[in-house]
């Protein structure tokens, strides 16, 4: 399989998994840090209308790139939120498995090798009403050790 096919692959499997009904679906953009590996990371989530009471499903693509390699993450993870009483805001938590591509480049060891793995995710957030949201990510297996994302959810 050349490098290029896991990519298409996990975007195609993210693509079926997003729900039919979007009435309440959200789209959001993401930026932030990564550690092990030190990394700018970028992507985007959407977040499907409850499954049950309080919980979404909210999978995401993760772009990193830095420290000799690019990380390529398709992550489907399941969120909990919980509103904040008089407050605009949402503290949400959750956890999922995670599609991990590397690509090491340069000076990396493994230059030239493009490696596909398995991962899991668990993650902590605080969202506005408005759709400014922050998040902490740490990571297990395959998936890069920590992550703090800062983005927007669209309405």
């Amino acid at each position: 399989m050349t490098p290029h096919k896991p990519v298409w692959l996990a975007v195609l499997l993210l693509l079926c998994a997003a729900p039919t009904a979007t009435a309440q679906t959200t789209y959001g953009i993401r930026a932030g840090v990564s550690a092990d590996p030190t990394q700018f990371v970028f992507g985007g989530h959407l977040e499907t209308r409850p499954l049950i009471e309080k919980l979404t499903f909210r999978p995401n693509l993760e772009i990193g790139v830095g420290d000799n390699q690019s990380i390529f993450a398709a992550n489907f993870e399941f969120v909990w939120s919980i509103p904040i009483e008089s407050k605009p805001l949402r503290v949400y938590f959750g956890a999922g498995p995670a599609m991990v591509i590397r690509d090491f480049h340069d000076e990396h060891p493994n230059a030239g090798d493009t490696d596909v793995g398995g991962g899991f995710n668990i993650l902590l957030g605080l969202q506005h009403r408005q759709g400014l949201f922050g998040e902490i990510k740490v990571g297990f297996i395959d998936s890069p050790g920590f992550k703090f994302m800062i983005g927007y959810a669209f309405k």
